[in-house]
């Protein structure tokens, strides 16, 4: 594999750890309620956000009652925040963003979550300024896997689909930059570890280990 010109990053289990925490939240309401959930009924949310598969609408079914939203989102979103609080940039993200912007290697985001999401993280992580472009659900782009995210992406950066490098933890990611034509390395976390990663150019367990390669490609 050549030293891309350019990498698109996910975020999610990416960049920061923040699906375990997310998934977690949907378990405690569960259980609240008398429900179990489990992550493989769960697993089509990783990458994709609630338009494949929403827990909203199937703990409502499994309940039979109807709930009001609004709380239940504002109090899951605090207890997301406060697992989240002392959570840093993933094992080797620091290092390869570093190392990108030395050798001149061009990063942008392409995310299926909201552009207030990843970029408020960002900030509070100061790694804001790594990336010329964030590419967001909320920016009207339809969610992965759905190659929209990507093919906006590319074509923001000019280049073509193999001078870029797509970086994702999920089946539903990975199936994106298949559709979307640009080669894709797969690091798997605790979440998406029994992910299908097939279609992925190669999988690697870490963005250390990806580093390493691009080092040796240099």
């Amino acid at each position: 594999m050549k030293p891309p010109r350019a990498v698109i990053f996910d975020f999610d289990g990416v960049l920061m750890d923040t699906e375990w925490a997310i998934f977690h939240s949907w378990v405690a309401l569960y259980q609240r309620e008398g429900c179990t959930l489990t992550l493989q009924e769960y697993k089509d949310c990783l990458g994709a956000g609630y338009s494949r598969w929403d827990p909203a609408a199937h703990l409502e079914t499994l309940t039979g009652k109807i709930y009001n939203w609004k709380i239940e989102n504002a109090a899951r979103q605090t207890a997301i925040e406060r697992a989240l609080s002392t959570q840093k940039l993933m094992p080797g993200a620091a290092e390869l963003l570093v190392w990108c912007r030395q050798y001149g290697i061009r990063m942008v985001v392409a995310s299926s979550s909201s552009r207030q999401w990843v970029s408020g993280w960002l900030n509070r992580l100061d790694a804001t300024h790594f990336f010329e472009r964030l590419f967001c659900r909320t920016d009207g782009y339809a969610v992965k896997p759905d190659p929209a995210l990507f093919h906006a992406a590319r074509e923001y950066l000019g280049l073509a689909s193999n001078d870029c490098l797509v970086i994702e933890d999920s089946e539903n990611g990975v199936l994106a930059a298949r559709r979307a034509d640009i080669p894709c390395i797969a690091i798997p976390n605790q979440m998406t570890a029994h992910g299908d990663f097939s279609f992925a150019t190669a999988q690697l367990p870490s963005l250390l280990a990806l580093l390493d390669l691009l080092r040796a490609k240099d």
